[in-house]
């Protein structure tokens, strides 16, 4: 019976809360806020950064007139599939949380108070939620909540620290590099074993990875809650320019950064820093992704563009 009720709701597909993918031809899912009666698009402008409140950092250039998106009580984040003929798979209210002003942008944090999905159809998202995803720590609020952040790609990076014999590198897709600047974004939780240390050194370094390297990159994973320090590695290391912090040889680059501020959101804190240092160490690869199970569900239907990994 069971075997008979998940093929009706996933066919072949594997049950995960998040499924990994990569991104081949360009992100197609477009994010938009709505506040004070305009709409913009902020696919490439907005993170996820904490989990417990759900946080979204929004960066807004100087330039740009956010007048009424900095001023307004309530907005309305939209996650549609597509930039044309798109269906609105979930749409969120949110509230002011705090900002970073800076003197080229600010970085608005707005808090989640309420999420719908749309991504299947109500009975089957329940029975799904019952089925796979109802525990003590996870109500159908979160799901809601955790499978609209994940409407849209969130991509995988490394962390890298080093202080003496002390070293941890660590995936994380709670993090965001600001377009047209130097600034990064990260969402680290307080659980993480790294965290304090990054703060009082304020450094980190930050890599892109290739796809292929999936299996290795999870098995770091672990590794939020424990160093690296003194664990054999089925990999070689490099040392960045600046920091001398260990980076794996087959990282396609990486990035040495200053953490200038820091705030608590919650569950998570929010680490601001500038680039100090970049470098390439091989050739341009495909990374890899998270979207929600119920989003690659929802994909499925259209016909899956991303490459399930």
């Amino acid at each position: 019976m069971k075997k008979f009720l998940r093929d009706i709701l996933f066919g072949n597909i594997p049950v995960t809360e998040y499924s990994t993918v990569t991104v081949k031809d360009g992100i197609m899912e477009r994010v938009y806020l709505e506040a004070g009666g305009e709409r913009i698009d902020i696919s490439l402008t907005h993170w996820l950064l904490c989990l417990n409140p759900v946080v979204f950092g929004i960066w807004f250039p100087k330039q740009e007139n956010t007048l009424s998106f900095n001023i307004n009580p309530r907005y309305l984040m939209y996650f549609k599939d597509s930039a044309v003929d798109a269906e609105t798979v979930a749409v969120l209210k949110l509230n002011y949380f705090n900002k970073i002003a800076e003197p080229d942008g600010t970085l608005l944090l707005l808090k989640l108070a309420r999420a719908s999905i749309h991504h299947i159809n109500f009975i089957r998202t329940r029975l799904i939620f019952y089925r796979y995803y109802k525990k003590p720590e996870q109500d159908f609020y979160k799901l809601k909540s955790f499978s609209a952040a994940y409407s849209y790609p969130r991509k995988v990076r490394l962390i890298s620290f080093m202080e003496g014999d002390w070293y941890n590198i660590f995936p994380m897709d709670l993090v965001g590099d600001i377009p047209g600047s130097k600034r990064y974004v990260f969402g680290l939780r307080h659980t993480n074993v790294t965290l304090a240390r990054i703060i009082e050194t304020k450094k980190m370094v930050v890599s892109e990875i290739p796809y292929e390297y999936k299996e290795i990159i999870y098995s770091l994973g672990k590794h939020h809650h424990e160093p690296l320090s003194g664990t054999r590695l089925p990999f070689n290391l490099v040392q960045s320019s600046i920091y001398n912090f260990p980076i794996p040889e087959w990282a396609i680059s990486y990035k040495e950064i200053s953490i200038v501020n820091t705030m608590n959101l919650g569950s998570h804190m929010l680490l601001w820093g500038m680039e100090i240092n970049e470098k390439v160490l091989n050739e341009p690869s495909y990374n890899l992704f998270h979207i929600h199970f119920l989003h690659y569900l929802h994909l499925q239907k259209k016909g899956q563009p991303y490459e399930l990994i």
